[in-house]
């Protein structure tokens, strides 16, 4: 059984079709195992009940941004060593400088490509 067949992804955005872009990409890499959150707020409240191996997670959502859902899962036990990768479309150098001091993994900048995202994902949690 390959990495990708292992893997538990969450992904968290507000928008059905940037999380639909995101999913899309996951299939096309074979992670079958994949649930999203439309917000922050509820994806912590997903991921204390049951963490994953990976968070994909948007910036700009309404509620708690990606940055705070980061913010949040390292605080605890058995969120704080998830994988996270933050998807932006400004990549902002502060915005990335903060979610660096935070932990976050890694980050991609929309618009992206499937290879793009294997590239990120593998630099977080090894060759899928």
């Amino acid at each position: 059984m390959s990495l990708k067949d292992k893997l538990h992804v969450l992904v968290v955005d507000d928008m059905a079709t940037s999380r639909g872009l995101i999913i899309n990409a996951l299939e096309e890499l074979g992670i079958a195992n994949v649930d999203y959150s439309d917000n922050g707020n509820a994806a912590f409240k997903k991921l204390a009940a049951r963490p994953v191996h990976l968070v994909i997670s948007d910036y700009n959502m309404p509620g708690a941004n990606g940055l705070q859902l980061l913010a949040s899962l390292r605080k605890y036990k058995t969120t704080q060593k998830i994988g996270f990768v933050l998807i932006t479309g400004t990549a902002d150098p502060q915005v990335i400088a903060q979610g660096n001091q935070l932990g976050m993994n890694n980050y991609l900048k929309k618009p992206f490509t499937t290879d793009a995202m294997r590239a990120c994902i593998e630099r977080v949690v090894g060759p899928l």
